[in-house]
């Protein structure tokens, strides 16, 4: 390495969390070209030395969001890669996971050579793309897994969609087993859940709007947890809202089957009551559920039986969701919030977890899922870090979002925890 035309950055003595080595201590963060150094690598000369003062602030690795729909190709009136990782970017998160449900699906390496190319040329942060599952997310032909992979995704799903056939599932599972790819699943099952638009209970009779049962997801968990098991492929379950989820992939996890889970903050900040308004921008999918099934979460979140935390940030132009709640697309943003509201309930009002196992849950785990070289701070590897403020209160403000779309149930929400930096590669994209 050069040392005098080397660029370096340092973070002083900021709170450094790295949960991957154990790391918890005041101290500083060496970053010489893009990577994590030691301070023998910064260069000689202090002229090319950028410094930023991290007092009284959590130096952590970069933070990952592996579930986040970015609507381009072919929605771009909602949300476009660029934009969608600015929004990334302003919520803490330096490497998102994209959904392939976009406009062509993503079942071909040809749209995945697209994605990759537009995040290259136009996004601030790391962009990984996932492949359907089936041709179209139909849920009945095996999309090309193989050249997909070749072409550079990181996992495969149908999110938005769930395989009903289990035989097609299983095949699938085979099929990206043979490269190491996790399966991520939408845990639905299309006949227990028919037309429902909310969790099916006390609040969806009163307001007569049709009801989605718990058993919906759980039934689906359960297939996975079978499917796991016979076939050695790792399914993650995504955005699982039901309390009864829980025991599930807790048994599962105890056999030693590949299963994993995450929630997402609006499945533990918000219950059905919420929708007695019949606002649509509480409609999600799946729906929002009971303070039973909240409790459940977030113990499985404490127990460590739930391991990752995602968005599903799912941008919607304002004329789509001002409709009937039933004509409403399901879906809401996330990236901004999402990291406030987990440090808000799980750390400073639930208790659940401390902050370190928080910020394991958006880092290291979510990359050993998935196999992404993110989420540590060791030297040599991507500087790719997030600088959090975790007693910052705050107010969300819907209309201060980098998001095409404006569909939060949170503005106006008084949070307690923020991100105030995001460095990709060693450069500040994003500093409140």
């Amino acid at each position: 390495m050069d040392k005098l035309t080397s660029t370096a950055l340092i973070i002083r003595q900021g709170h450094i969390i790295d949960p991957a080595n154990r790391r918890d201590e005041i101290a500083d963060l060496f970053i010489v070209d893009g990577r994590i150094a030691n301070a023998s690598d910064i260069p000689n000369s202090s002229s090319g030395i950028e410094e930023i003062d991290a007092r009284g602030l959590v130096v952590s690795p970069g933070l990952i969001d592996l579930h986040v729909h970015l609507r381009e190709p072919g929605q771009s009136a909602k949300e476009t890669i660029a934009t969608g990782a600015k929004a990334a970017a302003a919520g803490g998160f330096t490497s998102i996971v994209c959904m392939p449900n976009t406009s062509p699906v993503v079942d071909q390496p040809s749209v995945v050579a697209l994605i990759l190319e537009k995040a290259r040329a136009e996004a601030c942060v790391n962009v990984f793309p996932t492949g359907a599952i089936t041709k179209g997310s139909a849920g009945e032909e095996l999309a090309p897994i193989g050249s997909m992979h070749k072409a550079g995704i990181v996992a495969i799903t149908d999110d938005g969609k769930c395989v009903q056939n289990h035989e097609v599932m299983r095949r699938a599972l085979e099929y990206a087993g043979m490269f190491g790819l996790t399966v991520m699943d939408h845990c639905q099952d299309y006949n227990l859940v028919g037309k429902g638009v909310m969790h099916e209970g006390a609040v969806s009779t009163v307001l007569g709007l049709p009801g989605w049962p718990s058993a919906g997801e759980e039934i689906i968990v359960q297939r996975n947890a079978l499917l796991a098991e016979l076939t050695g492929t790792p399914i993650h379950c995504q955005h699982l809202s039901s309390g009864g989820s829980v025991p599930i992939l807790r048994d599962a996890r105890a056999r030693g089957i590949k299963l994993s889970g995450e929630i997402c903050p609006h499945h533990i900040a918000l219950t059905d009551e919420s929708i007695r308004a019949f606002d649509t921008n509480f409609k999600m999918n799946p729906p929002l559920r009971t303070q039973r099934d909240i409790d459940a979460l977030i113990q499985g979140v404490a127990d460590g039986v739930i391991t990752i935390l995602a968005s599903d940030h799912a941008p919607h132009c304002a004329y789509e969701k001002e409709v009937e709640f039933d004509l409403a697309p399901f879906g809401i943003l996330g990236l901004e919030t999402e990291l406030g509201l987990f440090i808000d309930i799980l750390i400073h009002k639930k208790k659940a977890i401390g902050l370190p196992r928080l910020i394991e849950m958006f880092a290291i785990e979510p990359a050993r899922l998935l196999g992404l070289d993110r989420g540590t701070l060791n030297v040599g590897a991507h500087a790719d870090v997030t600088l959090i403020n975790p007693e910052l209160e705050w107010t969300v403000d819907k209309e201060q979002s980098f998001s095409r779309s404006r569909n939060t149930p949170f503005h106006g929400w008084e949070l307690k925890g923020r991100a105030v930096r995001t460095i990709v590669s060693g450069k500040t994209v994003w500093t409140l």
